[in-house]
């Protein structure tokens, strides 16, 4: 059953010392999302929850994200590769759940180690230079789909395997956004109705979300007119960098710098 939040709520996040640090990771990740088409999670999820908990990062980015990022990526469904989308939403879909399952069960200092190693694994394989010359085949299609559910439904993070997926590919600037932009407001659809189904929607996320939904908005608008004078080449260095920036600052290790 969902619990709105009251004024008490509001008052609470806005007396929280560490509001001011979560509007920055917001606008920081909003910048980021909103030139990139993804990045948002990679960015907000290790630092907030470094800063409150995995619960409440993996349920405000998912308020936030869907609520800002629509507007955007609805624009972008004729521009996606639906051929190549498709088989990944599917499987990515029926995976979700079970992500969402090891947010409620698992210890969170374990999720954002798992977090952490994933960001550093999408790091390796980007750097590397590896790229796939052809079409990926149904397989390859359905196993990155299946393992960026179980990440966004754990942790909001499951851009890693499509991230690579479409990033290793030859495809352009403009049409790798595109997939990822649609891909995640369609997985966040899903997220929503199975966040929303185990209550990790509580008044005190609510609250927080509305309030950084400013932030964030603004810092994507930004982002996205940022994103239209950006070559191919700046567009994936500029991805990497996100990646990289993202895998460091999440490290369990460095909690005493945001708490």
């Amino acid at each position: 059953m969902l619990v709105l939040p009251e004024a008490t709520h509001f008052a609470a996040a806005l007396a929280d010392p560490r509001f001011v640090t979560a509007a920055f990771i917001a606008a920081l990740s909003g910048l980021v999302r909103g030139f990139s088409g993804f990045g948002s999670a990679l960015i907000y999820v290790p630092l907030i929850a470094a800063v409150y908990e995995p619960k409440i990062a993996a349920a405000t980015l998912l308020l936030i994200d869907f609520v800002c990022a629509s507007p955007f990526s609805l624009p972008e469904f004729k521009r996606c590769d639906w051929r190549e989308l498709i088989p990944v939403w599917l499987a990515a879909a029926i995976a979700v759940p079970v992500g969402a399952a090891a947010l409620i069960v698992v210890d969170p200092l374990v999720l954002r180690w798992i977090i952490a190693m994933l960001v550093f694994v999408l790091l390796l394989v980007l750097v590397s230079g590896w790229r796939h010359s052809g079409r990926h085949g149904l397989p390859v299609s359905l196993g990155v789909g299946a393992l960026s559910g179980l990440g966004a439904g754990a942790v909001q993070i499951g851009g890693p395997p499509v991230i690579i997926y479409w990033l290793s590919g030859v495809s352009s600037a403009a049409t790798i956004r595109a997939n990822l932009m649609v891909f995640f407001i369609l997985q966040g659809a899903v997220l929503m109705v199975v966040y929303l189904a185990s209550g990790l929607f509580g008044p005190d996320a609510l609250a927080l979300s509305a309030l950084l939904i400013l932030p964030f908005t603004v810092a994507m608008v930004i982002g996205s007119r940022w994103f239209r004078g950006a070559s191919d080449l700046t567009y994936r260095r500029l991805a990497y960098a996100i990646v990289a920036l993202s895998a460091l600052v999440s490290l369990p290790l460095f909690d005493g710098i945001w708490r």
